[in-house]
């Protein structure tokens, strides 16, 4: 038996036709008062642009929408897209799924890398003139 999805006791039906004022009321305080103090131009437009993307959907490939926009909040209306999320290098793909609904894109696109050493040869540093060379 799959378990159906919902959040807070409403199901995705119910997210995605509510309104935006009535879906506020149901995130954590953080996202709420950041969504009640209004959306950021940026945040404006990369929410047309998904606005858009759902409109005209593409049959021949899955449309990506690239956005540099971190703070924004999952909302019900980004379900099923794939939005590149820049990590500070690179775009990171990240597909929107119900499970990510009230969370910051910015969660699932890590801006750290772990460091890698390189093995110690001639010239990485002062300390190298003394490691023997096989």
């Amino acid at each position: 038996m799959v378990k159906e999805f919902t959040y807070r006791g409403h199901t995705l039906e119910e997210l995605q036709r509510m309104s935006m004022d009535e879906f506020i009321r149901l995130l954590p305080t953080r996202q709420r008062r950041s969504l009640q103090r209004g959306l950021t131009p940026q945040q404006r437009t990369f929410l047309e642009k998904i606005r858009n993307a759902k409109r005209t959907p593409r049959t021949d490939e899955k449309t990506i929408i690239r956005t540099h926009c971190r703070d924004m909040i999952i909302l019900p209306e980004m379900i099923g897209l794939t939005i590149a999320l820049h990590d500070g290098k690179t775009f990171t793909n990240i597909d929107i799924a119900p499970e990510k609904i009230g969370h910051y894109l910015g969660e699932f696109a890590i801006t750290n890398k772990k460091v890698v050493h390189g093995i110690p040869g001639i010239g990485a540093s002062r300390s190298s003139m003394y490691v023997p060379l096989k």
